[in-house]
C-alpha cells in the first residue's frame, strides 16, 4: 500500500491493473460528510430530485436489481429511514451524490486523489459521480453490474462483497454485457448460488475496500449491523470505448449477426468503433447546435437522470 499517509485513498499503484479487481484502504471513516446527521440532510435534498433508490431487506441475490425497489418496496420516506436504519429493513442508495454541491466536493477529493495513479495506465477520467449506500442489518444488495470503474469504501458497519471478473462469461455472458451497456438492462444476467465459488470476496470493516473495474458483476451482504459505504465512479478513454463496442455488438445482434467477443477482432473493434463515435459525436453536434444539452459519457461528471 502507499506509504503516504496523507492519501485518502491507499493503492497498491505498482501492481494497479484498471482490469483487475483489487483490495484497497481508505481514510474516510470520520469524515464529516459520511455521518448519519449529515447523510440525512442529504437525503431530503436529494429526494426531492428523485435521486433516491431504495428496497425493503426482503431482496435477495436473485432479485433483479432494476426492479427490486418495486418488488420489495421500502414505503418510508429517506429521512425517516436513515434515521431508524437499524430497525427499517431497508436497503438505500442515495444517488449521483456529485449533483449536490457540497459533496461534489467530496467526489473531486477522492478522485482527485486516485487520479495520478489512474492516470498512469487509464487516461482520460471523467463522468464522476458518488454512490453512498446505508442499509439495514442482514440486507442484501442484488447481483448487478455497473459500467464505470468503480471505488467502494466502507465506511460503517462491515458487509460482505462478492465480485467477479469482467470477462468471467459463466457470471455475465457476452450478450448481457452487450445489452446492458446498449440499453442499461440487467435482464440477460442471472443470479445462480453456485457462482459465490467463482467470486472474489471481500469482507469489508471500516477503512477497507475494493476497487471493481467495469462491468464487473457483485453481489452484496450486509453484516448483522447498520452500514454505510460509498463509491466513487468513473468512466475513461478505455471504458467508453468498451461500452460503445459492447452497444455496437448489440444492434448488429438486432440486424441478425453473431459478432465476436469485444477483444477478439481488433479490425472489427476499430472499424466499429470509428464508425459509432463518429455517429455519436455529429449527434452531439447536433444537439449543440439546436441549443440542446449535450448527452455525453465524456462529461466531467456522470449525468443525472
Amino acid at each position: 500500500m502507499s506509504a503516504d499517509a496523507d492519501r485518502l485513498i491507499e493503492v497498491d499503484w505498482g501492481t494497479f491493473d484498471p482490469w483487475r479487481i483489487q483490495a484497497v484502504r481508505h481514510r474516510l471513516m470520520d469524515h464529516p460528510l459520511l455521518q448519519l446527521p449529515s447523510l440525512v440532510e442529504l437525503s431530503k435534498r436529494l429526494e426531492s430530485r428523485g435521486r433516491v433508490r431504495t428496497h425493503s431487506s426482503d431482496a435477495t441475490p436473485g432479485t433483479p436489481f432494476n426492479t427490486a425497489p418495486k418488488l420489495h418496496p421500502n414505503h418510508m420516506t429517506a429521512a425517516s429511514t436513515l434515521q431508524q436504519i437499524e430497525q427499517a429493513k431497508a436497503w438505500m442508495s442515495l444517488l449521483n451524490v456529485q449533483t449536490d454541491d457540497t459533496y461534489r466536493t467530496l467526489v473531486d477529493d477522492v478522485l482527485d486523489d486516485v487520479k495520478p495513479g489512474v492516470d498512469r495506465v487509464d487516461p482520460g477520467m471523467c463522468y464522476r459521480g458518488g454512490w453512498i449506500f446505508i442499509t439495514s442489518p442482514n440486507t442484501v444488495t442484488p447481483f448487478h453490474f455497473d459500467k464505470e470503474h468503480n471505488f467502494i469504501l466502507q465506511v460503517s458497519g462491515r458487509k460482505t462483497i462478492y465480485v467477479w471478473d469482467h470477462r468471467d462469461t459463466v457470471a455475465a455472458s457476452e450478450e448481457a454485457r452487450d445489452r446492458f451497456h446498449a440499453c442499461h438492462e440487467r435482464d440477460r444476467l442471472h443470479w445462480d448460488e453456485s457462482l459465490r465459488a467463482r467470486a472474489t470476496v471481500f469482507h469489508l470493516e471500516p477503512g477497507q475496500g475494493a476497487y471493481m473495474p467495469s462491468t464487473s458483476p457483485h453481489m452484496v451482504e450486509n453484516g448483522d449491523n447498520a452500514s454505510v459505504t460509498i463509491s466513487f465512479t468513473y468512466y475513461t478513454h478505455a471504458t467508453r470505448r468498451d461500452s460503445l463496442l459492447h452497444a455496437a455488438h448489440e444492434r448488429m445482434r438486432g440486424w441478425g449477426m453473431h459478432p465476436p467477443a469485444v477483444g477478439q477482432n481488433a479490425l472489427l473493434d476499430f472499424l466499429l468503433h470509428a464508425g459509432f463515435r463518429t455517429a455519436i459525436d455529429s449527434r452531439e453536434w447536433l444537439r449543440r447546435s439546436l441549443g440542446k444539452q449535450p448527452y455525453t459519457d465524456g462529461a466531467a461528471y456522470a449525468i443525472a437522470g
